[in-house]
């Protein structure tokens, strides 16, 4: 938490931007695992709460009555019965005065003081069950409805103020990348045929339970990098793989997000290597373009027509690169965005609207093209914005078996060389970038290695 002003500030500045009615911000509950008394741990506070309220106890709400300049949190204190299972926990008079409000109320209360309320509501967009039964409880919106009464000008307010970072914020996440740090290197050390992917993610999720608030989203490691999302599963590591690793962690409510893609054996092939510089290269290049004033959709497509270039020349592609861009051709290869917005959520905001976090009217994504319609950032970055990196390249056995099948892109795509990659996987190198006054930079002190001879030394030398 940071400091009392902070929070004051913040509401302040929020109460400004929306201009008029009654803002209400849910706090988490504690959330059962698979019987009420077994729950989610630790609990994870909404992060629009946590922004303006700094508290991570569970069962609170947030009141701004703009028009009467009134704050308030609702909340139940905790009873004795529970101080003997979870120990001291302060009453929520306190908590609130942590944070600048004087003024509480217990949570029954709480349906009574919007009831009265003449003024306009602004809510979120819920994201669990429980905020859309309360929802449905005090202004009387089916939970099927909340997602389009959201209030727009909440939306944009919370979307303008957190997007741009402040300096005690890009701490938090430098924080986090440290530990991010060691989470990926531990894995780089481990990696070795015949050890699980399983027991490689475990190691990797203890690392960030230990120094950390726990994970920042459910790490990913797999030979099969082709697969977005794929878990760590019971398989062995195999001697010629490429295992790719992706995850972070949460600390000081700000979370890290890298990506590296290592070569079981501890060397890559030849082929992997021709793939692996590609990705290196466009990870690279995001330095030199990205800066403020530039859009991210623009990075992105300048990405996509250098790796065009040099797919053409392994022989994977060809043609003009801006006709096979603006094709699409590129997402056989690439089916995912550049980046994503990061802070508090490692996709930060983005359960208030992607159109709202990642664009503007002047950078609204193809949602009918496959692969732009991925794209989670695309609006004029900004100083102080934190942006992901994340280029790839994947070799996806059924995308490739659909577009051939189609003849899609078959002017771009050469489709008897791209099926001997089948069995390749996939790449991806990920850092969490901080636009700069007019530039950028990688944050993180200490940087993962992810250039082929320094990976390839760094896995074989001596353990930590």
């Amino acid at each position: 938490m940071f400091d009392k002003n902070t929070y004051i500030r913040r509401r302040q500045e929020l109460k400004k931007l929306v201009g008029e009615g009654v803002i209400i911000l849910f706090g988490n509950n504690e959330a059962p695992y698979n019987y009420p008394a077994n729950c989610y741990a630790p609990m994870r506070q909404d992060s629009a709460f946590l922004y303006f309220f700094g508290q991570h106890r569970d069962g609170l709400v947030g009141v701004i009555d703009i028009d009467n300049d009134e704050e308030m949190i609702f909340g139940d204190d905790i009873e004795v019965e529970d101080i003997v299972w979870m120990g001291f926990t302060p009453s929520v008079s306190d908590l609130a005065a942590e944070v600048g409000v004087s003024k509480t109320a217990p949570m029954k209360d709480l349906k009574a003081k919007i009831s009265n309320l003449k003024s306009k509501i602004h809510f979120l967009p819920p994201y669990r069950f429980d905020t859309k039964i309360m929802i449905m409880d005090l202004l009387g919106i089916h939970p099927s409805k909340q997602k389009e009464a959201a209030s727009v000008p909440l939306i944009q307010a919370i979307v303008e103020m957190r997007s741009s970072k402040e300096p005690q914020e890009i701490e938090a996440i430098e924080r986090a990348c440290a530990v991010g740090y060691k989470m990926h290197t531990t894995a780089q050390k481990l990696i070795r045929p015949g050890i699980t992917e399983r027991y490689i993610g475990g190691q990797v999720d203890g690392i960030a339970r230990s120094l950390a608030q726990g994970v920042s989203f459910s790490t990913i490691f797999t030979q099969h990098g082709e697969i977005m999302h794929g878990s760590p599963s019971d398989a062995p590591l195999e001697t010629g793989r490429l295992a790719l690793c992706d995850a972070g962690c949460e600390l000081d409510d700000y979370c890290s997000d890298h990506t590296r893609t290592m070569p079981v054996s501890g060397r890559f092939t030849q082929r992997q290597l021709e793939i692996y510089s590609i990705v290196e290269e466009c990870h690279d290049y995001v330095l030199q373009v990205a800066k403020p004033g530039i859009r991210y959709r623009d990075v992105h497509f300048a990405v996509c027509r250098l790796m065009t270039e040099r797919l053409k020349e392994l022989g994977l592609m060809r043609g003009d690169t801006d006709e096979a861009v603006n094709a699409g051709a590129h997402a056989m290869f690439l089916p995912h965005g550049l980046g994503h917005m990061m802070g508090m959520d490692v996709h930060d905001m983005e359960g208030l609207g992607q159109l709202y976090v990642g664009f503007d009217y002047k950078t609204q994504p193809n949602l009918a093209q496959f692969g732009t319609n991925a794209l989670r950032m695309g609006r004029e970055l900004e100083e102080n914005f934190v942006v992901t990196d994340e280029p790839g390249i994947y070799f996806i056995p059924a995308l490739i078996d659909d577009w051939k099948a189609k003849g899609h892109c078959k002017e771009f795509i050469n489709y008897d060389l791209l099926e001997t990659y089948k069995d390749f996987g996939g790449i991806r190198i990920e850092d969490d970038l901080l636009i700069t006054k007019d530039s950028c930079r990688f944050l993180g002190q200490d940087r993962i290695p992810y250039h082929p001879a320094e990976l390839e030394d760094f896995m074989s030398s001596p353990q930590l």
